[in-house]
């Protein structure tokens, strides 16, 4: 991981979105536990820089485990109304009206509270209380809701407002960090432009910038993608880089088409090949075989060969499996990324996958590397 820009101060363990993903569906699971069992539930607070998908990763948590969702962005209130409601006059009494975003079935359900210490301290101070019993002066939640938040660090160039220790121990803490392959897996589920994971699986390291972020450049890679050939529209995609990311995320993308590297071997040409050594191995060989060996490209390669395995769910052919047990034996595959490569392949829960280990010499391999 590239080195902060800035001495942020973070809470809980750094983890990668699936580490934080199995921490969260964790620590839900067993709210709605203790709550049946009248115990009282714990938000969860997710922090991270900005741009790598925290919010989408709370939105997708929802959608998977089947959660009713509801979302608020804090930083948006103005005066308290704007989270307790609106008094009303009603039989002449004056009653509180909860905000439209005020869920109102019972769950299981999300309420995501997005940017939170973007909020100012008045309303930070109104928030206190629903973390401690989900509920304020004018209503609360219904039964099976849970509260999770989403923080950028304090210590930094963050405009936040400081949360103190009476508000962050109403809370369980993570911290989410870029993986670039756990995000390039995201990506090819999501059909994000090949071009594009294969430029972050090669340069992770760039994910990391003031305004080239995980957001930015899948906005940057959405661009792109109508673009047929990079290298004659060129201008066109500098131009577009520019809009959306840094200085230097752009002049290495550029470098990174001018040197054919977009162009790498496809998963699916891997596994359709006809002639595996002249459409396969040939190629890659010659693209990797530089003056210094371009383990990176390879690297990219494998990534998103086991991603698109792994996502696809394919039904593979003999002739398919043949030729990812060729892939492995490659003479060009380094046998540290070969091992690795094994590995992911044995734990994708693809039956057909297994055939692949069938063939004695990839077999032993993994033997004798385990």
């Amino acid at each position: 991981m590239a080195t902060p820009l800035h001495p942020y101060i973070f809470y809980g363990i750094e983890a990668d979105a699936d580490e934080v993903q199995r921490f969260t569906e964790h620590l839900l699971r067993a709210n709605l536990t203790g709550e049946q069992q009248g115990r009282k539930k714990t938000p969860i607070c997710i922090w991270g820089t900005h741009g790598i998908g925290k919010t989408e990763l709370v939105e997708a948590i929802a959608a998977e485990n089947g959660y009713a969702f509801a979302y608020i962005a804090p930083a948006q209130f103005e005066e308290m109304g704007d989270l307790i409601g609106m008094p009303a006059i009603e039989d002449g009494v004056t009653v509180f009206r909860p905000p439209s975003w005020v869920p109102t079935q019972e769950g299981p359900g999300l309420l995501l509270i997005d940017d939170v210490n973007r909020a100012d301290d008045r309303i930070l101070r109104g928030i206190m209380q629903l973390l401690q019993n989900f509920e304020l002066v004018s209503w609360r939640l219904p039964p099976r809701w849970q509260i999770v938040l989403t923080a950028n660090p304090d210590g930094g160039d963050y405009a936040v407002t400081p949360m103190d220790d009476a508000m962050l121990t109403r809370m369980m803490h993570v911290t989410m960090r870029f993986d670039a392959k756990n995000w390039a897996r995201w990506a090819e589920r999501a059909g994000i432009d090949p071009r594009g994971i294969n430029f972050v699986l090669t340069y992770p390291e760039i994910a990391h910038g003031k305004r080239t972020t995980p957001r930015s450049l899948v906005q940057f890679f959405t661009s792109i993608r109508g673009i047929k050939d990079l290298r004659e529209e060129l201008p066109l995609v500098q131009m577009l880089a520019a809009s959306c990311l840094d200085e230097e995320t752009v002049a290495a993308f550029v470098a990174y088409v001018q040197q054919n590297l977009s162009e790498l071997m496809a998963p699916a040409a891997i596994c359709s090949a006809k002639d595996f050594q002249r459409e396969v191995y040939q190629p890659i060989q010659a693209m990797v075989q530089q003056a210094v060996f371009r383990v990176d490209i390879m690297a990219t390669i494998c990534t998103r060969l086991i991603n698109f395995l792994a996502v696809n769910k394919l039904q593979l052919t003999p002739a398919a499996v043949k030729n990812i047990q060729e892939f492995i034996k490659m003479d060009c595959l380094p046998n540290d990324l070969r091992l690795a490569f094994l590995q992911d392949l044995v734990q994708l829960p693809n039956a057909a996958l297994k055939g692949v280990l069938a063939d004695a010499a990839v077999g032993k391999m993994l033997l004798e590397r385990m």
